[in-house]
């Protein structure tokens, strides 16, 4: 075996992480690891990279040699371990040659200062095994996102002879447009047609079963199938070993019966590579809001929450009118537009701060006074939404850091619902959550609506959108919307991709 892993445990304190976790990964086959957020993935990564000691009796080797534990990431180099993180740990403002040799510079050896000849030369070397036409100059901040991942993939191959070592992907593939998805799989077969191993950590069950040849699934920190061919399987079946019982879709039921009202009404809204679209969302509606990448649809979910200025545009609710062109994040609040947004480190939560504290900081200002902020008002609004939305913690005065990822995107949906929304903007609010989150999150947006909140969903995943949204608007280049209405994900990704939908010919939805 490339990667053998045997009787794997560990505790944290009075916590078990992981119980006698057995893992095999095969020379030459792609390997996914799934599992919910909290399952035991990212813990037992840690244990192969030298990041955690697991408990005693553990062992790990690779190609029949056993690992010393806890692992020393050089003798796991040596051994043909490599990680290509999610963010793909690049660093822009250094070159492709200088990314790749981090960790490893070649050194002239009396000077010890850096061979550039040399490393550059070695760049080049791996990044022509890999196909890859780019110059090992060039700064790594001007490349997309294809490129980007490609040369994550070459600085792990860099240590690496054809044939050998593991290449650990966690969720590496999360930066990547959809549309680059296959080339990237295409360069990944490459890679193990060569008797190279991958180590696939994902969230992705369409992915999974697009590409790894076997799958191991934890839940709560034990093995729930090990190894099991992916030919044949299906989303569901995947779905199952993970939670232990079948997903059944969350669906429209009948929360919009005879809801008309307007909750929002979007009008002339002109930016970058949006030319004047405009759309409304009734009270209790669902309207999913998709197209291709660069289509700008990304972009509307902060155009019209003020977390960006768009050239025109108005937005219009029961609250009064604003434009938008001349409008902040403070402004649309006031009438009633809320926005989750994609990124929630980055632009959503304060990771250093409680879950209580997240949920409340939108609604300090109107709920607390000037000389008494209050704390019971705080924590009951946590407690319901710990409770309405299923957050998994101990306390609500668990830091926001200390939550898997399913469970701190639950609390940035609690914290912008808090505010009692006439428009709530949702921004692929189940990128990289596990399959149980996304279903807690769906029902979660299925549950406003039915309060007679406007939901516009901004998303690139047919299957969120199929199974909320009442009417899917699909974004062509150039600015215009066709509507659509369907239960079907195959039907959305027909609209996204179809000729319709790439061409200015249709009229602007209104």
């Amino acid at each position: 075996m490339r990667l053998e892993a045997r009787k794997v445990s560990k505790t944290f304190g009075s916590t078990t992480v992981l119980r006698d976790v057995d893992l095999e990964v095969a020379p030459g086959e792609i390997h996914a690891l799934i599992g919910q957020n909290g399952s035991g993935k990212s813990t037992l990564v840690k244990i192969f990279t030298g990041y955690h000691l697991p408990d005693a009796g553990a062992t790990v080797s690779v190609d029949g040699q056993v690992l010393d534990l806890p692992v020393r990431w050089s003798e796991a180099q040596e051994a043909g371990f490599s990680v290509v993180h999610q963010d793909l740990g690049l660093l822009d403002h250094l070159s492709v040659s200088e990314n790749i040799g981090i960790g490893g510079y070649v050194h002239h050896r009396l000077s010890r200062k850096i061979d550039w000849e040399a490393q550059n030369a070695i760049a080049r070397r791996v990044l022509d095994r890999l196909d890859v036409p780019v110059d090992p100059r060039t700064p790594v901040g001007s490349l997309n996102a294809m490129r980007r991942a490609e040369v994550a993939i070459a600085r792990a191959l860099r240590d690496q002879r054809p044939g050998e070592g593991l290449v650990i992907l966690d969720e590496a593939t999360r930066a990547l447009p959809r549309e680059e998805l296959s080339r990237f799989h295409g360069l990944l077969r490459k890679v193990v047609d060569e008797g190279t191993s991958i180590l696939m950590v994902s969230h992705n069950l369409q992915e999974v079963l697009q590409l790894a040849d076997r799958v191991t699934v934890l839940r709560d920190g034990a093995v729930a199938a090990a190894g099991l061919p992916t030919e044949g399987m299906t989303e569901q079946d995947l779905a199952r070993h993970m939670l232990g019982k079948t997903v059944e879709a969350v669906g429209r039921g009948e929360r919009r019966s005879g809801l008309t009202d307007l909750a929002a009404r979007v009008e002339g809204l002109r930016a970058e590579a949006i030319e004047g679209i405009s759309f409304e969302v009734g009270r209790g509606e669902v309207v999913g809001l998709t197209g291709l990448p660069g289509s700008g649809f990304e972009s509307v979910a902060q155009l019209v929450t003020g977390g960006r200025r768009p050239q025109a545009g108005t937005l219009t609710t029961a609250n009064g009118s604003v434009d938008l062109a001349r409008a902040d994040v403070a402004t649309c609040m006031a009438l009633g537009a809320a926005l989750v947004p994609e990124k929630r480190i980055l632009e959503g939560l304060a990771v250093e701060l409680s879950i209580r504290d997240n949920i409340a900081i939108p609604s300090i200002r109107r709920r607390g006074r000037a000389w008494h902020v209050g704390r019971k008002w705080q924590d009951d609004q946590a407690r319901s939404s710990i409770r309405g939305l299923g957050i998994r913690t101990r306390s609500p005065h668990m830091l926001i850091k200390e939550l898997s990822g399913g469970n701190q995107q639950k609390v940035l949906f609690a914290k912008w619902l808090s505010v009692e929304p006439d428009l709530l903007v949702l921004h692929e609010p189940t990128q990289a959550v596990d399959v149980g989150a996304r279903v807690d999150i769906l029902r979660a947006i299925a549950d406003t609506a039915s309060r007679g909140v406007g939901v516009l969903l901004v998303s690139m995943e047919p299957s969120d959108l199929a199974e909320v949204c009442d009417r899917i608007l699909v974004q062509g280049h150039g600015g215009s919307l066709r509507e659509i209405r369907t239960e079907d994900p195959d039907e959305v990704l027909h609209a996204i991709y179809s000729e319709s939908a790439l061409t200015a010919g249709g009229q602007t939805h209104e």
